[in-house]
C-alpha cells in the first residue's frame, strides 16, 4: 500500500465513489460498533435464552472463553485493517489475502449474513413496539405496522451523515448501559438466597450436550465488533483508530456481558436460574427488575429495550450499506450502488438497497402471518430467529476465513517472521471459529427452534453456500468483462493510488 500522499484520496472511478472522510472519530466508531451489539436486548433476550435452553448455569464463564477467541481474532484482523482500508471490510481483506474469487463469494456471504441480521431485528423491534403501544396507549397494532415504520426511518437515517448517525446511536446506547448498570448494581445489592456467588465460573458448569449451542447463542452477542473496519474510509486515522476501537469493543462486551449475566444468576440464585429464565423467558430481566427497582423503572427499561433494538437495526443497517456501496464499487453489484451521496458523503444506494429488502421481508413475512395480533411465532420465532441465526452463521464463517486470509496476506509479502506472533494468534481464532462453525452446523434446529427434521436446518445454512457461489460467479463475470476491475477486488481506494502513482511513473519515464 502507498503511504506518504497528499492529495485527496478517491477511487478510480471518480470522487462520487468516495466516502467522505474525517466523519467519525474513536469515540463516534466505538459508539457505533457497541451499538450494534444491543446491549438490553443481549442481557434480556440472549442471555435468559441460553439459560432456559441449553440448560447451562456457567454462561459468565461462556462469555469470558469467547472473549479470548474474539481477542485472538482481533490481533490479526486489527493488523490487517492498518494495511487495508475498505468499506468492505471482511471481503476486501479475505480478496487481498486468499484472491478474487474468494474474496468476491465473501462479499455475498456478508452481504447476506448482515441483511438477514438486520432484517430479523424488525421482528422483535415490531412485536416489542407493539405490546408498548398496547401496554400504555391501549392502541392494538399487529407487529408489522411498527416495524415497517422503523423500516422507513432506519432508511432516511442510513442515508444521511455518519457522524449523525454515530450521535443518535451514541445517546440510545448511554442509556441503555447506564440502565443496566443500574440494574446489575441492584441484583448485587439484593442477591438472591445464594448471595454473591461465583458458582457460575466453575469450569464444570460447562458441562452437559448443550454447550456447543450455548456457544453459538452467546458468540452472537459479540457481533458488532468486528464491523469497525467498514468504517476505516470514513476516519482521520484509520490505522490506528479501527484497531483501537476493535480490543475496546472487544473488552466492553466481554466483561459488560459476563457480569450482568453473572449477576442475573445471583439475583436468582446459581441453582435456580435456569428455571427462572425457562418460567419467564425474556421477560426474567424486568421481572427481576421490578422486584428490586419498582415499576416505574421498570417501565423505563421496557421503552428503552425498544429503542435499544432500533439503535441495532441502524447499526446493522450502515454496515450493509457500506458492504453493498463497496461492491458497487468494485464491479460485483451494479455501479450506481458504488455512489456515495454528493452531499453527505453517505452511501445512499446501497442504504436504499438495504431498504428495499428489508421492506420486502417484511412484507412476506407479514403476509403469510396468520396468527392473532400479540402472538410473538412470526416476529420473533421465526423473523427474528430465523433470520439471526442464519446472519450469525454467516459472519461465524467470515470471520473464519479472515483469520485464514491475515495469514496468507502477510507470509505472501514476507513478512511472516516479523508477523509470527500475530499470525500465531489468526491461525488459533480460525481454528477455534471453525470449532464453533461445526458445533452451529449441527445444532441448527435448536438454534432456529425447529423439531428435527425440519428442512429449515438445511436450508437457511444453504442460503450462505448459494450466496457464496453467487459471488464466484459475479467475479468470473467480471473477470470475462473487465480484467483490470476483477484485478481491483479488494482494492477500494487504494486503486486511485496504484493508478496514479503508475500514471506519474510513466510520466517521468517519457
Amino acid at each position: 500500500m502507498l503511504t506518504g500522499s497528499t492529495e485527496e484520496i478517491s477511487t478510480y472511478k471518480g470522487q462520487h465513489r468516495a466516502l467522505r472522510a474525517g466523519r467519525i472519530g474513536t469515540v463516534g466508531l466505538l459508539l457505533s460498533v457497541l451499538a450494534a451489539t444491543a446491549p438490553l436486548m443481549v442481557v434480556a433476550g440472549v442471555m435468559p435464552t441460553t439459560y432456559a435452553v441449553m440448560g447451562i448455569t456457567g454462561q459468565p464463564l461462556l462469555f469470558v472463553i469467547l472473549a479470548v477467541v474474539m481477542a485472538l481474532f482481533s490481533v490479526g484482523y486489527a493488523e490487517m485493517s492498518r494495511h487495508v482500508h475498505n468499506a468492505g471490510a471482511f471481503y476486501a481483506y479475505i480478496a487481498r489475502g486468499l484472491g478474487g474469487f474468494t474474496g468476491a463469494g465473501a462479499s455475498y456471504v456478508a452481504l447476506t449474513a448482515y441483511n438477514a441480521m438486520q432484517v430479523g431485528i424488525y421482528g422483535i423491534f415490531g412485536f416489542e413496539a407493539s405490546l408498548l403501544l398496547d401496554t400504555y396507549l391501549g392502541v392494538q397494532v399487529a407487529w408489522w405496522v411498527p416495524a415497517l415504520v422503523a423500516v422507513a426511518l432506519t432508511g432516511v437515517l442510513g442515508a444521511l451523515k455518519i457522524d449523525l448517525n454515530a450521535r443518535v446511536l451514541g445517546v440510545l446506547l448511554v442509556i441503555e448501559v447506564l440502565l443496566i448498570v443500574v440494574v446489575d448494581l441492584a441484583f448485587a445489592a439484593d442477591p438472591g438466597p445464594s448471595g454473591l456467588s461465583l458458582a457460575a465460573f466453575d469450569p464444570a458448569t460447562l458441562s452437559g450436550a448443550g454447550l456447543g449451542t450455548a456457544l453459538c447463542f452467546t458468540v452472537a452477542a459479540f457481533v458488532g465488533f468486528e464491523q469497525a473496519p467498514v468504517y476505516a474510509e470514513e476516519t482521520s486515522r484509520p490505522q490506528t483508530v479501527v484497531a483501537r476501537v476493535m480490543f475496546l469493543a472487544v473488552g466492553c462486551v466481554a466483561v459488560f456481558f459476563a457480569l450482568t449475566s453473572w449477576l442475573m444468576s445471583v439475583a436468582t440464585g446459581p441453582g435456580k436460574v435456569v428455571s427462572a429464565s425457562q418460567e419467564h423467558g425474556p421477560q426474567l430481566l424486568f421481572v427481576l427488575s421490578d422486584a428490586r427497582l419498582g415499576g416505574t423503572f421498570t417501565d423505563a427499561l421496557h421503552l428503552f429495550f425498544v429503542t435499544g433494538i432500533f439503535a441495532s437495526m441502524l447499526a446493522f443497517h450502515n454496515v450493509v450499506a457500506r458492504y453493498a456501496f463497496a461492491m458497487g464499487r468494485e464491479g460485483l453489484l451494479p455501479s450506481r450502488i458504488g455512489r456515495a451521496s454528493a452531499s453527505t458523503g453517505a452511501p445512499a444506494f446501497g442504504s436504499l438497497l438495504q431498504t428495499v429488502v428489508a421492506f420486502l421481508v417484511v412484507v412476506g413475512f407479514a403476509v403469510t402471518d396468520d396468527t392473532p395480533v400479540g402472538d410473538p411465532t412470526t416476529p420473533v420465532l421465526r423473523l427474528f430467529t430465523w433470520m439471526g441465526n442464519l446472519g450469525a452463521l454467516g459472519v461465524i464463517v467470515l470471520m473464519a476465513l479472515a483469520s485464514v486470509a491475515v495469514i496468507a496476506f502477510f507470509v505472501r509479502r514476507g513478512a511472516g517472521a516479523a508477523q509470527g506472533p500475530r499470525l500465531l494468534c489468526s491461525g488459533l481464532a480460525a481454528l477455534g471459529l471453525a470449532v464453533i462453525f461445526c458445533y452451529a452446523v449441527a445444532d441448527f434446529e435448536v438454534l432456529i427452534g425447529t423439531g428435527d427434521g425440519s428442512a429449515l436446518r438445511w436450508i437457511l445454512p444453504g442460503v450462505l453456500l448459494v450466496a457464496g457461489a453467487v459471488g464466484v460467479a459475479a467475479a468470473l463475470a467480471l473477470r470475462a468483462r473487465s480484467p483490470e476491475s476483477y484485478a481491483r477486488i479488494g482494492l477500494g481506494n487504494e486503486a486511485f493510488r496504484l493508478e496514479n502513482a503508475a500514471a506519474k511513473s510513466g510520466d517521468q519515464a517519457r
